[in-house]
């Protein structure tokens, strides 16, 4: 079989929100490739879920997407913002992407409302009173304005990662990441998450999805990737993607996980 580098696939934009593009994206460690060549859109509004086996250079591309690691050739663009390019403003365009973890990343020492209203404070400089109640109100958003007080190690799984999800949203992004946020958690945590991932769609926020949850994808996504040995396999809209799938590659990698 013959993997293809690239696809022609776009799907339609909602009008809201800022696109995301790749245009041949290569990222090497050493002499590894683990991003070959990808050319993607994720359409402004748009839900992308990106799914493949691990090791396929899925959350290598979402670190590249919020700088965290630079790829070795081609850029990514935010709007019509190369960000990639050499003297872009890595510490402005962090604030424009938000990125949910896999493992929450919450300060420990701090309760609730302070590990949102951190970055509102010391990095957009809003005062105490503003970053109190904006992170107020995310919490509220996420199902979680009664636990404000309480440490992380007080809450569970899926309330952490809501937590998280919240101190993303405060800072107000254009874009949000989401690198395997559910894997982390008990089945019955999952569900609490997911809701508020929906939610986010259904508004229209930009969103790139690392996922291992299909029925998400199928559900939700406007459009779905694999990748696979670094390589964009194949994308397209989730009934396309699923029940017809166009390469043998994913064909297979679905009958193991469907």
């Amino acid at each position: 079989m013959t993997i293809p580098t690239s696809s022609t696939y776009s799907p339609k934009s909602s009008g809201v929100g800022t696109s995301v593009r790749y245009d041949h994206v290569t990222k090497r460690f050493g002499n590894t490739e683990v991003l070959r060549d990808i050319v993607l859109e994720a359409p402004g509004g748009s839900t992308t879920c990106i799914i493949g086996p691990s090791g396929s250079g899925k959350s290598t591309l979402l670190r590249c997407t919020n700088l965290l690691e630079t790829p070795n050739s081609g850029r990514i663009l935010l709007g019509d913002v190369a960000i990639t390019d050499a003297g872009a403003d890595i510490d402005r365009i962090r604030t424009r992407v938000g990125m949910v973890f896999q493992n929450f990343h919450l300060f420990p020492h701090y309760n609730v409302l302070d590990n949102v209203t951190l970055a509102l404070q010391q990095v957009l400089g809003r005062s105490r009173d503003e970053a109190v109640a904006i992170a107020r109100a995310h919490l509220d958003s996420v199902g979680l304005a009664a636990f404000e007080t309480r440490r992380p190690t007080e809450l569970s799984g899926g309330q952490q990662q809501r937590v998280a999800i919240a101190r993303s949203l405060a800072m107000a992004p254009e874009v949000m990441l989401f690198d395997e946020a559910t894997s982390a958690l008990d089945p019955e945590l999952v569900k609490e998450v997911l809701t508020v991932m929906r939610d986010l769609a259904s508004q229209g926020m930009t969103m790139i999805v690392v996922t291992h949850e299909m029925r998400f994808a199928q559900e939700v996504a406007q459009q779905v990737v694999f990748l696979d040995q670094g390589r964009m396999v194949e994308a397209g809209p989730p009934d396309q993607f699923f029940s017809a799938p166009r390469s043998d590659r994913l064909r297979a990698f679905l009958d193991q996980v469907l």
